[in-house]
């Protein structure tokens, strides 16, 4: 199994929707922690890795579309 490639300014669909509704966030870093940002409300996220590609469900839309 291949791992994916995740990029600053991706939007990606997470498995678990944030208390505002909105299912889908912006990658703001990477590395060995995430930060994301809610669509719906703009609350910012630290997530280790693991955790992070274990919640994943789907690119959204690639960055620098």
């Amino acid at each position: 199994m291949e791992a994916r490639k995740y990029q600053v300014g991706d939007i990606v669909r997470m498995k678990k929707s944030h208390p505002c509704g909105s299912d889908t966030w912006e990658i703001l870093r990477t590395g060995m922690d995430f930060r994301i940002k809610c669509q719906g409300c703009g609350h910012l996220v630290m997530m280790p890795r693991p955790k992070f590609e274990k919640m994943v469900r789907a690119v959204v839309k690639p960055a620098g579309e």
